[in-house]
């Protein structure tokens, strides 16, 4: 099975900036696309950003302009640089991959931004 594994999340004041990476287990372009989900506390999940095979991204409303998904030439890693962060971006991330019908979801890491 897929492993993901996600790594950069900390804690920043408002308006600062992180960049989380989600590295595969495997060539991420063996997957249909991959995404990364927010889980905020209180609230369902809900994607944040995606990237396909073929390089087409998308964002959630919320985040457009703000955040950045992209891939690494090694094709092992997948990125989201978030800038302007605000508090209520405070949740976990967790990096997601899908093949077909089947998914792999890595653990998560925290982003907790202050007022």
């Amino acid at each position: 099975q897929v492993q993901l594994v996600e790594s950069g999340g900390g804690r920043v004041q408002a308006g600062g900036s992180l960049t989380l990476s989600c590295a595969a287990s495997e060539n991420i372009f063996n997957f249909n696309d991959m995404n990364w989900y927010v889980q905020a506390p209180g609230k369902a999940r809900e994607l944040v950003a995606s990237i396909n095979v073929g390089g087409k991204i998308t964002y959630a409303e919320s985040v457009k302009g703000r955040f950045t998904i992209s891939r690494d030439g090694a094709k092992t890693t997948v990125y989201l640089q978030m800038n302007s962060l605000q508090p209520e971006d405070t949740a976990v991330y967790a990096c997601h991959a899908r093949i077909l019908r089947r998914h792999c979801w890595g653990p998560g890491t925290q982003v907790t931004v202050s007022s």
